[in-house]
């Protein structure tokens, strides 16, 4: 569900103190982002309890005001989100104070290195398949570690059974082919 415009008003009134400094405004995933020398700096999208403005390189920044929350703690490393619920909640002032040490974080170079990839261990559903079909394993295996992974991860998040044979039958042929989980959305 689209909630951009239950924030309409809200989320203009943040865009119009985006538009007063040093950034250049730029579109990506569906809604305006600003920039500061080609990199990711804020932008601000609206949720069904909250809309929110969203500190690209956030993980750098001072939070006086203990406004900032961790996107998805435990998997986001560098985003960082300001979560408001009304008009009354804009502060000027404050929403630029962050903005501009955001764009400090972008002068100094600071960025988020990701973490050194580990493989998985191949659930032990996939093995068994593996042990009846070897031409699967093959293919699975001629995958990059990073498809390989996708897979992986699939099936390890599935909480029941029939569920995690749904996906099961959903992948293989995937894997037959050679391509990863979201190769669709790969343009």
């Amino acid at each position: 569900m689209d909630y951009q415009g239950k924030w309409k008003e809200e989320i203009e009134a943040v865009k119009s103190i985006f538009a007063r400094l040093p950034l250049e405004k730029a579109f990506k995933w569906g809604s305006d982002l600003y920039t500061f020398e080609g990199k990711n700096v804020v932008s601000c999208y609206g949720f069904k309890n909250y809309f929110s403005i969203i500190f690209h390189n956030g993980v750098f920044l001072n939070d006086p005001y203990g406004v900032l929350v961790s996107a998805q703690e435990g998997k986001t490393k560098a985003v960082r989100h300001w979560r408001l619920t009304s008009r009354e909640e804009i502060d000027e002032k404050k929403i630029r104070e962050y903005v501009l040490e955001s764009i400090d974080t972008v002068r100094k170079g600071l960025k988020v290195q990701p973490d050194k990839f580990k493989p998985l261990p191949v659930p032990e559903l996939l093995e068994n398949e593996f042990a009846r079909d070897g031409a699967l394993r093959e293919a699975f295996e001629k995958l990059t570690p990073g498809k390989q992974k996708e897979y992986i991860l699939y099936l390890n998040e599935a909480k029941q059974e029939k569920t995690k044979l749904s996906r099961l039958d959903k992948i293989r042929p995937l894997i037959r082919e050679g391509k990863g989980l979201n190769d669709k959305y790969v343009k």
